[in-house]
Order: structure tokens, then sequence, then C-alpha cells
């Protein structure tokens, strides 16, 4: 017999602006981090309607250490550079993944062309903690396309694009520095299928677009959230209506102390007092100014 995992409990998202360029939705409660470990954060913005601007809008330059933000986009064009030298683009389906680790500064903004059009603009972004081990580790930025992100069809109108870890017996491409599930599900039209995911991880499903229920409980809209219990391995997925889009976490959870201060997560006081030295003498870099 197949051992089940129970709903822990649902979440509702709650309003969130960042930037002048992206308003969504907290799905993460930030006072339950151990529920969610090795997540910190789930913010989803959009669908909101970008107005035309020649000046991209979004989030000006801001330093991070001791995580890693994904990037997943379901519609619409980011752009991201940072002072590590790295920068880059991602279109609907791409997916981005940056590690702090040590500490850099970066910035997100509407891509230019598409900043320039106007259009819709749906994306997710995703905290996630990194061990002790690994927080001061050089940083490193994978851009993913949507090409490079492989998929797996359970039927006709199930779909799963896996992004990291393993699910179905396909392998996601990220590199994580601590054991990470990471899926997309499409579902078109009205479908009832099985998740098997893995047993210990803290595990959530994100509800981005559509409707699903999770082991036949109650409907959850979009911008809900179910965390699922670390026991047993299955899920029973009803989805409804023309399109579903669901995004799978789980990790395994690092079992060590947490102390943030806004974009900085660290084990102890001592190393976000120092973090905030390095920040403000400039060890983690600058940005140079554009000119759009």
């Amino acid at each position: 017999m197949k051992a089940f995992k129970s709903i822990d409990y649902t979440w509702v998202g709650r309003p969130q602006q960042v930037g002048d360029g992206f308003v969504g939705q907290s799905m993460i409660p930030s006072q339950r981090f151990s529920d969610f470990s090795p997540f910190l954060m789930l913010d989803h913005h959009g669908p909101m309607q970008v107005k035309p601007s020649p000046v991209p809008k979004g989030v000006d330059e801001h330093p991070h250490r001791g995580i890693e933000t994904v990037t997943v986009v379901f519609d619409g064009a980011l752009q991201h550079r940072d002072s590590a030298g790295n920068k880059g683009v991602i279109f609907a389906g791409d997916v981005q993944w940056m590690s702090a680790a040590s500490g850099l500064v970066h910035e997100e903004k509407h891509e230019i062309n598409f900043s320039r059009q106007g259009g819709v603009l749906d994306f997710v972004q995703l905290w996630v903690n990194l061990p002790r081990a690994h927080k001061m580790e050089k940083p490193r930025y994978q851009e993913l396309t949507s090409a490079q992100i492989p998929t797996v069809h359970l039927n006709e109108q199930v779909q799963l694009r896996v992004i990291s870890g393993e699910i179905a017996g396909v392998k996601g491409p990220a590199l994580t520095y601590s054991p990470v599930l990471l899926v997309e599900v499409i579902v078109k039209g009205n479908s009832e299928f099985e998740l098997q995911l893995p047993e210990g991880f803290n595990v959530a499903i994100h509800v981005a677009r559509g409707s699903a229920s999770f082991n036949k409980e109650k409907q959850l809209l979009a911008k809900n959230i179910a965390k699922l219990s670390q026991k047993g391995e299955w899920v029973t997925v009803t989805a409804q209506g023309d399109e579903t889009r669901l995004l799978i976490l789980g990790g395994e959870p690092i079992n060590e102390p947490i102390v943030s201060y806004g974009p900085f997560v660290m084990n102890t006081e001592a190393e976000i007092r120092q973090t905030l030295q390095d920040y403000q003498s400039g060890k983690m870099g600058f940005l140079e100014p554009v000119d759009y």
C-alpha cells in the first residue's frame, strides 16, 4: 500500500510590493522558516500588466549573502546584473539560479525591450538558504533556458518541468548546495494524477495558476500554497480548469540556526554584524551606472 503525505496546512499569499516594478504576493510565512527549510521566501509577482516605459522598472541594486535566489518566469522577460560580473536575460520558461553565497550586489528589472513594449509579466522568486559550510562560497550564477530544462509527460494532459532534483526518473540541471527538488507542473484541462515526492523532505506545492486539490481535500485557487507532511511519499493531485500550473518545492531541512537581517541570512548575530561591515566597506563589490 502506498504511503501518502498528509496536508499539514494551507496558506494564502499576502500582498507584497518589491521595488517599483514588481507587485505580487508572499507565499511563505516568514515566522515559519523551520517548516519550510531550506526555503526562506517565495514571492509570486503577477500576472501583472506592465505599461511601456523607456526606463526599465524593478528592483535597484541591493546586496545578498548566505542565500540563493531562484527566479522562474511564466510570462514576460527580466534582466539581471551583479557585482560578480554576471548579467543575463530570462524569458518565459527560463530560470535564473543565483547563489549569492559570500555576497554580491545585484539588480533585477524588466528586460529593456519588454519594458519599452509593455506586456504581461508573471514570475516567482524563491529564496533558498545555504548550509553553514557553503555560506561563504564564491558567488555562482546559473541561467537555464527553457530548452535546457528536461520535461516528462505523466499523461497527455500533465507535463513536469524538472529544474532541480529528480522526479519520475528525470533529473533537473540546476546545481544545488543541499538536496532541493524544484518542479513546475503544467496541466491542460481537468486531470487527476499522483506524484511521488521525497520522504523526509519539507515539501510544499504552490498553486501558481488555475486551481487544484491535494489528496482530495479542499480545492485551492491560485496564490495558495499547501505544506505537506514529511512522512509519506505520494500525493494525489486533482486539477480543474483550462490550465493549472503548480510549483513543487522540496528540500532536505537544514537544521542550523537562522539569523536574518533583510537580504542577509547567516547563523549568528556576529556573522550578521560582519556582513554589514563587509557590505558597507565595499567588499561585496559595486555596480557600474547604466544609461538606458
